[in-house]
């Protein structure tokens, strides 16, 4: 991702980016804000039902969603999304990026980005979604 983001989305209502990415893939992309999902949520992978799957699936994300916590921690990220955008000194170039891994990327931080950029585009905020990992394999244990 280059440095300077505001050259990808000049004139667009783009106003936040979110990416999802594997931490056993590569290293976390440059972000204003990088969640970290691998200690605190429930992993689909130890389902071997769920494990091809993706967060992208409706199960995927409910299985991800249900952990207790899951639903706040997506509010304070939106919150703090929302904060970074109210505090920007220019509002033209305005852009926040998030970054949120999990082992694989393929099902926690898939299924989080995800519900942040609905609970943002929810307040009128302008959300692009990456998953950066999500068509690569299957970590295995």
């Amino acid at each position: 991702m280059p440095a300077d983001l505001s050259t990808l989305y000049p004139t667009s209502h783009i106003q936040v980016v979110i990416t999802s990415f594997g931490y056993g893939h590569a290293p976390a992309p440059q972000a204003d804000l990088t969640v970290d999902a691998r200690r605190h949520l429930r992993n689909p992978h130890t389902d071997p039902a769920l494990r091809d799957l993706t967060g992208l699936n409706p199960t995927v994300r409910q299985h991800v969603l249900a952990t207790p916590g899951a639903r706040g921690n997506i509010q304070h990220v939106a919150n703090y999304a929302q904060t970074l955008l109210d505090d920007a000194a220019n509002q033209r170039q305005r852009l926040v990026t998030i970054a949120i891994g999990c082992i694989g990327g393929r099902h926690r931080a898939v299924a989080l980005a995800e519900e942040i950029a609905a609970t943002l585009r929810a307040g009128g905020v302008g959300v692009d979604v990456e998953h950066r990992d999500v068509d690569k394999p299957v970590i295995q244990d």
